[in-house]
């Protein structure tokens, strides 16, 4: 039989978990302590029997000794109720303190938020690209905000369920009104968050940076954003790609550029029906003077939107970069377009690729195009009437000694063309990117460029994708290294390039070793084709092994043997790289 022991003194009985609470609290449980009363010291009350008796002996009246008793139990009762209540008072406010004690601050709970993302919590710069946001992070996120008084970005782009939300965000915005960058890139915005965000361009007065790019539910509503910005906005970047603008955004918009004098940035570009407006945004771009990029990308441009455009160059000299490419309806309207391009002194970036552009278009731009001389980024691809055409604009690039990338591919160039291009380029000492692709005159002819890639010390890219290429062209190119050029590439695309033969191939691959710095490699064939790797993949894999900077080899549509390809899972392991093979 087993016994229990109990303590001499009761109140010594205390449960450990509350003897932990109270010394946690003990400075503030002293001072509810000192309002209750002692129990030692309460006087001590006559009992019921006493008051009876004592009525006989004193010859009291017995109704007067009743109403005593019971006076005198109710008081008795009273003292007692009252002092439960202070007992539980005291319970009450030391709960209260605790619990205060115990919560997260501002600080932790926006830590733990962001800790629960896999992100690194920054006071200035709230990165949460492609998190998965839900409905509910998203209301978590937005009462966090009173505690980032320092916040100057926001990036919630790629966030799918963000749409719908940010009601909640916005209603918070006046918290951090050192906001600069907004970028809700692709997250579903709804109708009520188009509405929502235009209500909140009164609050965000600091507002550099807005990108609103892959919401199509914005098309239509323009001006529910617009109509709040007040003349004399901050914005200096205005994003809005593939939004499914209407004719009428392209107004709003026109009307948004009157009060945005600071805008350096516009990239409206894959909005396909916003070029029936833009007459009318051309006619406003002149209240952007310090506009230095503007993508027109897939705006649905013709013939008459160039002619306003034209008209509004004349005013944006501080533009950098141009981009109308993918603008098919513009074909055969430079002739009558180009008087103010050239006045564009510090432009940097000129892309018309895939534009129709005629003969007659190519003759006017080979007088405009080398008077920017500033001028390092030049793209004419998929200009299939370029053609002969192209000889004088193609000789004349020796005037623009800044261009570092130069694009023509798929262009239908000839030997001739091909041969004032290798002229020009002996003049082009900063030249990185070369992309001569589709463009089946280089196959057998790249020797023409043999002087001008001796000399371009500092090319980076080479592309020379489905140009016929043969062994010979190959052998060109490892005995250009082998002389010490082209010392500094990092892109080689031989791709679709079906015409060279195995002997080429194992020509080539005895002298990729001597390209340190190759990080990408594309020896793919045509997709409609299939063929057997040869003897040269053992030198392939060999070469390999002396390219530190090697990331990436795609070798598409080549069938591998069984050997060849456990020889290939296994390189990465046995060498210790990690080389992606796109096979």
């Amino acid at each position: 039989m087993s016994w229990l022991t109990y303590p001499t003194n009761p109140e010594s009985a205390v449960k450990p978990e509350k003897c932990e609470r109270e010394s946690q609290v003990q400075p503030w449980k002293r001072q509810f302590q000192g309002k209750k009363c002692a129990p030692e010291k309460r006087k001590e009350q006559p009992s019921a029997i006493k008051q009876f008796f004592k009525g006989f002996d004193s010859g009291k009246s017995e109704g007067k000794d009743i109403r005593e008793i019971e006076e005198t139990e109710i008081n008795n009762d009273g003292a007692d109720d009252q002092s439960e209540k202070q007992d539980l008072s005291v319970e009450d406010g030391l709960s209260h303190l605790t619990s205060e004690a115990e919560s997260p601050s501002g600080e932790q709970r926006f830590n733990q938020f962001m800790e629960k993302l896999g992100k690194k919590p920054s006071s200035k710069n709230l990165d949460l690209n492609n998190c998965a946001l839900s409905a509910t992070d998203i209301t978590e996120l937005a009462s966090l905000l009173p505690f980032l008084p320092e916040l100057e970005e926001i990036s919630l782009s790629w966030n799918g369920c963000a749409g719908g939300t940010l009601k909640a965000l916005t209603a918070h915005l006046h918290h951090v009104n050192l906001l600069k960058v907004l970028r809700l890139n692709n997250c579903r915005l709804t109708a009520e968050d188009v509405i929502s965000l235009g209500e909140a361009f009164e609050i965000v007065s600091q507002l550099e940076e807005l990108d609103l790019s892959w919401n199509s539910n914005i098309g239509g509503k323009l001006s529910l954003l617009t109509k709040k910005l007040q003349e004399g906005c901050k914005l200096k970047c205005l994003k809005i790609t593939d939004c499914n603008l209407t004719a009428k955004d392209g107004e709003s918009l026109a009307e948004l550029l009157n009060v945005i004098p600071n805008l350096e940035v516009l990239d409206i570009s894959i909005n396909k029906n916003i070029g029936c407006s833009m007459k009318v945004i051309a006619q406003d771009l002149k209240n952007v003077p310090g506009l230095k990029e503007l993508n027109l990308h897939m705006c649905g441009l013709k013939q008459d939107s160039l002619q306003g455009l034209d008209t509004a160059l004349q005013h944006l000299t501080e533009l950098r970069k141009l981009d109308i490419s993918c603008n098919r309806e513009i074909g055969g309207g430079f002739k009558a377009s180009t008087a103010h391009l050239a006045s564009l002194k510090n432009l940097e970036v000129l892309d018309l690729h895939q534009c129709c552009v005629t003969e007659e278009d190519m003759t006017v731009l080979s007088q405009v195009i080398p008077l920017l001389s500033n001028l390092q980024e030049l793209n004419l691809s998929s200009n299939k009437n370029v053609g002969l055409s192209s000889d004088p604009l193609l000789g004349r690039l020796r005037f623009l000694p800044k261009l570092r990338s130069v694009t023509i591919s798929n262009c239908g160039l000839g030997e001739e063309s091909l041969s004032s291009l290798a002229e020009a380029a002996l003049h082009l000492p900063e030249l990185e990117i070369l992309d001569l692709s589709w463009n089946k005159c280089v196959g057998g002819n790249l020797k023409l460029l043999l002087g001008a890639l001796k000399l371009a010390t500092e090319i980076q890219v080479l592309r020379l994708s489905s140009c016929n290429l043969v062994a010979d062209d190959l052998a060109l190119l490892t005995s250009l290294r082998q002389d010490g050029h082209l010392a500094r590439l990092q892109k080689l695309d031989l791709s679709y390039n079906n015409n060279i033969s195995d002997e080429g191939w194992a020509v080539f691959c005895q002298g990729l070793g001597a390209f340190k710095e190759l990080s990408e490699l594309d020896v793919s064939l045509r997709p409609s084709s299939c063929r057997d790797c040869g003897p040269w993949f053992g030198g392939l894999l060999a070469a390999l092994t002396q390219l530190p900077a090697l990331a990436e080899l795609a070798m598409q549509r080549w069938a591998l043997s069984e050997c060849q390809r456990k020889k290939m899972e296994g390189f990465n392991q046995a060498n210790k790289r990690n080389i992606r093979f796109d096979c």
